[in-house]
């Protein structure tokens, strides 16, 4: 059988640090190819996540990584034993990069071959894409029949009648077909990743299947709780959904270092473990990367490769939606709120990675209704930086039956909440009044980072006296106590 990564490198830009290849503060062209063998060869990622969306992008990330790194990739092929996946923008949302999507399907066949001149076979370096924001089963197909009938399918077509064939004209063009993961992201398409999920595969002659679970903006997007649980709900209806069409279902889930976008640090990987038994791939983001020392990442990586995927936790679900229900409202009650001074403070938060706008014509805003946001990393650091950690907005909403259930359904909410009101300053003056006493009456054991604390005194000094100079600084700072930006 193929082997299916367990650990993916991620380009999501949540690091205080710099990598040491770094040319420069905000990541971009070459050093993002330096950075995939360093995933690959020295921390032990079996797999490097190549974003194509919403940033310039190298399309001979192949060519040069077996021509640069040779040695390492005659030992560790790609596409069998280490893998590289495109994420591709999504057509129907991301209406100006529509076109790329194209550009980086038809550059498939091209790192095929640069890999048969490299390894002298056919075995293709690049096979998955996955699509983002997926919102229905006939997304999927498009790009799978798209990629099968147009990219690959032009090859037996002459240029004219008589003429020889395109395939005759420029040579074979492999792989066959290629494999689309969709990667879920909002609340009802989460609901919906098995029944979307199953549509897409009825009919195809698949070995297996992987569906990527968001983790981030839905926390940015519903408040952590909710989307811990609609990870759960997720979980339980995908193994429910393999088990019933008879092909492997393998969840990958998208967890960054900050509690709110997933926890996942050295000092917390068992937990995470044991929060998703049936994730198959974890994330490996920047943060997680760059802030921590090189030998604790690979301890880290090694555990993420090394255990076996069980079944998901048993959740109520009808329970968990009416949770979500309420608290979410409230936590994007919240955020409306919030949105002026995050917008203000985001401005400030340090770049790592070369991308276009993020919001407006060129790109895709966050949205909660009609309020727009910074992306989820900017949006958390924000919060961080004023001393407000955004894992606590939501939380007047429930009552102690509620906490009890999410107890129970979240098994690390009682740390993860340590863990982030650690950062929490409590002479904030932004913390909503209903939140600072829902965190009062929690039965939480935390010990306020006094260093932390100084730094977000000083950020929220600077907001109150309108002075900028010196903020990114302070926000860094504070980020670098924490070990992520957002």
């Amino acid at each position: 059988m193929t082997k299916i990564p367990r650990c993916m490198s991620t380009q999501h830009p949540d690091n205080v640090n710099l990598p040491f290849f770094a040319e420069s503060t905000v990541l971009g062209g070459e050093d993002e190819i330096q950075e995939a063998y360093y995933a690959l060869s020295h921390l032990g990622c079996d797999e490097q996540m190549w974003d194509c969306e919403g940033k310039e992008v190298d399309d001979f990330v192949v060519k040069k990584l077996l021509t640069k790194y040779g040695p390492f990739f005659r030992e560790n092929r790609l596409g069998e034993d280490v893998f590289l996946t495109l994420r591709v923008p999504n057509p129907s949302i991301e209406k100006t990069e529509a076109k790329v999507l194209l550009e980086t399907l038809e550059s498939i066949p091209r790192s095929f071959d640069a890999a048969k001149t490299f390894y002298g076979d056919d075995v293709p370096p690049i096979y998955e894409v996955i699509l983002p924001m997926t919102t229905s089963s006939r997304e999927i197909d498009r790009i799978y029949r798209y990629y099968a009938d147009y990219v690959v399918g032009k090859k037996n077509k002459p240029l004219k009648p008589g003429d020889i064939t395109i395939a005759e004209w420029i040579g074979e063009f492999k792989p066959d077909r290629i494999n689309v993961i969709p990667l879920f992201e909002d609340m009802d398409n989460m609901l919906e990743a098995h029944n979307i999920t199953r549509e897409y595969v009825k009919g195809k002659d698949l070995e297996y299947q992987r569906v990527f679970l968001a983790r981030s903006d839905p926390a940015m997007n519903y408040g952590l709780v909710s989307a811990v649980l609609l990870n759960k709900i997720a979980l339980q209806r995908i193994h429910q959904m393999s088990k019933e069409i008879g092909i492997g279902i393998y969840p990958i889930i998208g967890v960054g270092s900050a509690p709110f976008r997933g926890d996942l640090r050295p000092k917390t990987v068992n937990k995470v473990l044991k929060e998703y038994p049936s994730a198959y791939t974890f994330t490996v983001q920047s943060a997680l990367k760059y802030d921590n020392p090189p030998e604790k990442v690979r301890e880290t990586i090694k555990k993420l490769k090394e255990r076996n995927a069980g079944k998901p936790h048993a959740v109520d679900e009808e329970k968990c939606l009416e949770v979500i229900g309420r608290y979410c409202k409230e936590y994007q009650r919240q955020i409306t709120s919030l949105a002026p001074l995050i917008n203000k403070v985001a401005r400030y938060v340090p770049q790592r990675r070369k991308r276009k706008l993020h919001v407006g014509l060129f790109g895709y805003s966050r949205n909660i209704g009609e309020v727009k946001l910074p992306r989820v990393i900017a949006f958390t650091a924000a919060l961080y930086s004023v001393g407000l950690p955004p894992e606590a907005l939501g939380l007047n909403a429930l009552d102690a039956g509620d906490l009890g259930f999410v107890k129970e359904a979240y098994i690390n909410f009682e740390t993860c909440m340590a863990d982030a009101l650690e950062y929490y300053n409590p002479d904030t003056p932004y913390m909503p009044k209903e939140v600072k006493k829902a965190i009062n009456s929690l039965d939480t054991d935390y010990e306020t980072n006094r260093d932390h604390k100084k730094l977000t005194d000083q950020v929220i000094e600077s907001i109150q006296k309108n002075q900028t100079e010196g903020r990114e600084e302070l926000i860094l700072r504070a980020a670098s106590i924490r070990e992520f930006l957002g």
